[in-house]
């Protein structure tokens, strides 16, 4: 097998996307549409990669370093694009792969076929992916032969028995890198658009007696995303993939549709997940975790056997442990919930742990901000915290402590001792009665 470079275009302006992002920079299932891209082509261990950017490109440069770039600083087509990509492939000979960092979806596997292609003994210019939507309209038509590929036509330049046929071009390509910049620097432009075209190095590899092929994948595998409709059709494809991939893995999703994976979720066997769950990146829910509906994590971790939800929102730095439980209307910020605790109703634990089975009652806040720095708070080991409660750190409550309810905490408590901050109770006996007499004379005056 010769060496594989690669040559993603990402210099598009992406004016459909309406956005200040850069198109291949919009998130799909949490990571960019080039990173997709990146991800399918890394297995395959190319010896050199360049990215294509436009002149407004440094987001991109910064979010694929420490790839190399070129930049094209006139958008004067494809052929043009992989042009300004000479100087990083200068003398490479073997398999060069174009792809497109808006197009997300190419799997490794196809990738590998085409290269697989190239390097045939046949030993074809260009392999070209070809695939078959089901509407055909506005694709550049594949034209075959016994020698394989003739030609690729336009739309607009198509006879209508090329517009009959049903086989398209997707724009990736594999090719000979030894030809590859000699057949570019034949490329014109004279079209209807004055661009400079990829697909040319067809027909000018054919002059020069050199066989070209195609191979075909399927057309999800093909969906390029151009405006945000595009993007949202992607994302759909995408989370069907990674709901199938969990539930093939020991995953119990209760309303599949509704649960939304990142690309690198990890789930362990028999994780339960209620409806209408939400997974950022970085997330990860070892064996026998139940989620009930409604959850939100994001870059965080929840140990075997532990119960989050429902409404519960796990944000980047928790980490619940084993048996632990997470309630209703629970957020977890940059925290510990140890083995066997737990924290069930309407509270906020930020910049803290919270000791092995110690109990956090309804209400409860850790106080982390003072407006300019972040504080820790320490609950021991078996502690009990009443409802209600405000911890304002820096502050300790020891090894099996307890807080009565109501109570604003503001220094270190021992372990084993009660803490409590409340005004004196006063009970009036009899007084309603006496406030509903006064009222009535005035009433009927």
């Amino acid at each position: 097998m010769t060496e594989i470079a690669a040559v993603v275009l990402a210099a598009g302006q992406g004016t459909r996307m309406r956005s200040a992002l850069p198109k291949v920079l919009h998130p799909l299932a949490g990571r960019p549409l080039i990173g997709h891209v990146l991800a399918a082509l890394a297995p395959l261990a190319p010896a050199r990669t360049v990215v294509v950017v436009g002149p407004e490109g440094a987001a991109v440069e910064q979010a694929v370093a420490p790839l190399p770039t070129a930049t094209q600083a006139e958008r004067l087509g494809t052929a043009h694009a992989v042009l300004q990509a000479r100087e990083v492939l200068a003398g490479f000979t073997g398999t060069v792969l174009v792809l497109y960092g808006d197009t997300p979806l190419v799997p490794t596997e196809t990738l590998a076929r085409l290269v697989a292609a190239r390097e045939a003994s046949t030993n074809p210019a260009a392999v070209v992916l070809g695939f078959r939507p089901r509407n055909p309209t506005g694709y550049g038509r594949l034209v075959t032969g016994p020698d394989g590929l003739d030609a690729i036509v336009e739309e607009k330049d198509a006879s209508p028995e090329q517009k009959a046929l049903t086989l398209c071009n997707s724009g990736v390509m594999a090719l000979d890198g030894a030809i590859l910049f000699s057949l570019l620097d034949q490329v014109g432009n004279a079209n209807a658009k004055g661009e400079y075209y990829l697909t040319d190095v067809v027909a000018l590899a054919r002059a020069r007696g050199r066989r070209v092929d195609v191979i075909e994948s399927c057309p999800e595998d093909l969906l390029g995303v151009n405006d945000r409709a595009d993007l949202a059709a992607a994302e759909a494809v995408v989370q069907t993939r990674l709901r199938r991939a969990a539930m093939a893995a020991g995953v119990t999703l209760t309303a599949p549709e509704t649960v939304f994976l990142s690309w690198d979720t990890q789930l362990g066997p028999d994780v339960s997940i209620g409806p209408f769950v939400t997974f950022g990146p970085g997330v990860t829910l070892e064996a026998g975790v139940t989620v009930k509906g409604f959850c939100h994590f994001e870059n965080c971790t929840v140990a075997t056997g532990a119960i989050v939800g429902p409404y519960a929102r796990l944000r980047p730095g928790a980490r619940v442990a084993e048996n632990a439980h997470i309630g209703n209307f629970v957020e977890i910020k940059n925290a510990t919930v140890e083995a066997g605790a737990k924290v069930n109703h309407l509270t906020y634990i930020g910049d803290a742990r919270v000791g092995a089975k110690a109990n956090v009652g309804a209400g409860t806040i850790t106080c982390n901000y003072d407006g300019f720095s972040k504080y820790h708070t320490d609950i021991g080991a078996g502690a009990f915290i009443g409802s209600n409660t405000a911890l304002v750190a820096p502050v300790r409550i020891g090894d099996g402590a307890m807080i009565g309810a109501g109570s604003t905490i503001t220094a270190d408590v021992p372990d084993g001792a009660l803490a409590l901050t409340r005004a004196p109770q006063d009970t009036r006996p009899g007084w309603v009665a006496k406030f509903v007499a006064r009222l009535r004379p005035a009433r009927k005056s």
